[in-house]
């Protein structure tokens, strides 16, 4: 009878993470010495359990990261043309290219500064984690593992970010996305609709230029810091009919003309005197006669809130400034200034510098089902 042997498992490569039984901890050997160093979680505990393995990695990469190590494998290496990139390099050749679309004016700093938020926090998180290792399973356990991330709208942003930045590199350098097919939250609009109550009590609260600027934004549904605090004199056009603004999207760069109402157009005409063409003043500004500025104006509005007690309401604590512009799409629909007959989704998109996939799935899912008079007549009922 011949005695088969059990095969040896096969030695693992020096700088690899390794589980020692005898404490139930992960180690790594550096290259070039016999040490064993521990590896430890983000607290500084040492990471135990055989079961720990992937958290071990990951303690790895942070550690070459730290130690500005070069891109090494913790695995044994596969045959591969593709050149061995470091998760951290991905992550910079995306901010550079962030920064240069945001230098040209084509991408909002806000916007630009969030993306460099992400993905200082993801080089932090796996960096020195060559590419080819990374798994969609570790970007969704990274996400999980921030408390402040709770909300399914900031999840699907930062995974939008970093899913950007992977495709970025597969289209501009060839590099194998790892994370292809990564899901993400669906889109969750938070719309809240200030009533026509609330608005005249919001009004009553703030001061006069801030109550000037609330209430364009509410009757014309712009944007409140990227359009409406830029408009400047020569946006204005007159017409038989009224009063035009040449606008050009923020964010779809198309130039548009919307007619305004007169209650609108009656402020502005008023705001002129103090600011005509040429004189490179917007027509909206704060009591310091600068421009509104989204922290000014986030800081004027809780403030509001807190002063009615509205941040302790359920419902009201919801308000911002952005919904002044879900108000005025609310109303648009609702026809609230047009004895109920409400405007489609594509008049909508057109008004608000959107498309009309965009404004049907922001606002015709959630606030058009709530107008079907339309949907009766056209069946014949």
């Amino acid at each position: 009878m011949i005695k088969r042997t059990k095969k040896p498992k096969p030695r693992q490569r020096r700088g690899a993470a390794w589980h020692w039984t005898q404490t139930d901890g992960w180690y790594y050997t550096p290259r070039g010495t016999k040490r064993r160093v521990a590896l430890r979680d983000e607290n500084g505990h040492i990471i135990r359990g055989l079961e720990n393995r992937q958290a071990a990695r990951l303690a790895l990469a942070r550690e070459r990261l730290r130690r500005g190590g070069t891109c090494e494998t913790t695995e044994d290496p596969a045959p591969s043309s593709e050149p061995c990139v470091l998760v951290a390099r991905v992550c910079s050749d995306y901010l550079v290219h962030c920064e240069r679309v945001a230098a040209a004016g084509k991408l909002h700093p806000e916007h630009a500064k969030g993306v460099v938020r992400v993905l200082n926090e993801f080089s932090r998180y796996c960096g020195a984690l060559p590419v080819a290792e990374l798994k969609r399973g570790q970007v969704t356990e990274w996400v999980d593992s921030v408390p402040s991330w709770r909300s399914p709208v900031t999840r699907r942003n930062v995974l939008t970010t970093i899913i950007s930045a992977f495709r970025y590199a597969e289209s501009e350098n060839g590099l194998r996305n790892p994370i292809k097919g990564l899901k993400k939250p669906g889109s969750r609009p938070r719309l809240h609709a200030i009533t026509p109550e609330d608005e005249r009590t919001l009004y009553a609260a703030v001061d006069r230029e801030f109550r000037n600027f609330l209430f364009a934004a509410i009757h014309t549904g712009l944007r409140p810091f990227c359009e409406l605090a830029k408009l400047q004199a020569e946006n204005i056009e007159e017409s038989p009919r009224g009063m035009l603004w040449r606008l050009r999207s923020s964010k779809t760069k198309k130039l548009r003309k919307i007619p305004v109402r007169p209650e609108v157009a009656k402020l502005v005409r008023q705001l002129l005197k103090s600011a005509p063409q040429g004189s490179g003043l917007p027509l909206f500004r704060n009591p310091q006669g600068k421009p509104w500025k989204k922290p000014t104006g986030v800081h004027r509005f809780l403030k509001a809130k807190r002063t009615l007690g509205w941040d302790r309401d359920p419902a009201r604590g919801k308000y911002s400034c952005y919904s002044c512009r879900h108000t005025f799409a609310y109303r648009m629909l609702a026809g609230h200034w047009n004895s109920g007959a409400g405007c489609s989704i594509v008049v909508l998109a057109e008004l608000m510098g959107n498309s009309p996939s965009v404004a049907h799935s922001h606002y015709g899912r959630e606030w058009a089902q709530h107008f079907q008079e339309p949907l009766w007549r056209a069946i014949g009922h």
